[in-house]
């Protein structure tokens, strides 16, 4: 048997979410792969074998669904939302990088998956409807200087920004870090968006003035959405409001 590697992103939790062309690999697939909450999702069949693992272990997945694909098994590594964007498609590429040579002939493919921010941004409107960067909240892997200079600089450039991972239990005071810096450097009445949950039961979606943003707002399943200068809010009688920002910039 030929092994195949697929690197699937299940979307930011709705199963109508779930791309058909991602549906049909978990279904063709021997093994699945990946962080304990996204292996969940997938439900249990006969001749399909899970391997669910704990958070901050994305290289030692990625070599054991390698080791797997080069045994000759059918692998799908599942990450939420899309694989390409803050999740396993890198720690895969990274792996395979440093790994034995034999595994650059195997099969990999990446299948995308529908992204939190994009979601995130649906059910609010049109947030990102201009230019727009996504920057991962977490230190974990990188430096707070660098997240504190990106930050400053995006907000420079005048973006609207999704950030990801914003406000851990481990690093509570994170995200309070980062309003400080917002609050530095924007308008007041900057429009932030905290879509927490989106496109399951639990979804709450809050939109306030930066000045009025609290960090227990946000955790780690909350999506935020930061607004660029000229992100507008549509009022409604009795639905929720429109975010959104237009298409083009005044010379």
């Amino acid at each position: 048997m030929t092994g195949r590697l697929t690197i699937a992103g299940l979307g930011p939790g709705g199963e109508g979410l779930v791309t058909p062309e991602v549906t049909a690999a978990l279904a063709d697939a021997t093994d699945v792969v990946g962080y304990i909450p996204y292996v969940s999702r997938v439900a249990d069949r006969v001749g399909l074998t899970k391997h669910a693992s704990d958070n901050r272990v994305e290289i030692d997945r990625s070599n054991h669904a390698l080791t797997l694909t080069a045994e000759g098994r059918r692998v799908v590594v599942v990450s939420s939302g899309d694989p390409g964007v803050f999740a396993m498609a890198s720690a895969v590429f990274e792996a395979l990088e440093d790994g034995p040579e034999t595994w650059r002939d195997l099969e990999i493919n990446v299948l995308p998956g529908v992204s939190a921010m994009f979601a995130a941004a649906a059910r609010a409107g049109a947030p990102l409807g201009h230019d727009f960067c996504a920057i991962n909240l977490s230190d974990n892997l990188k430096p707070w200087t660098l997240i504190e200079k990106r930050l400053r600089l995006a907000v420079e450039a005048d973006f609207a920004c999704a950030f990801y991972n914003p406000r851990s239990k481990a690093r509570p005071e994170g995200f309070l870090r980062v309003l400080e810096v917002l609050a530095q450097s924007c308008e007041p009445e900057r429009l932030i968006t905290f879509a927490r949950a989106v496109s399951t039961s639990e979804e709450v979606l809050t939109t306030v003035p930066l000045i009025e943003a609290k960090p227990e707002m946000a955790d780690m399943r909350t999506l935020v959405i930061l607004g660029s200068s000229r992100t507008r809010l549509i009022e409604r009688a009795g639905q929720q409001p429109i975010v959104y920002t237009p298409r083009s910039v005044p010379e």
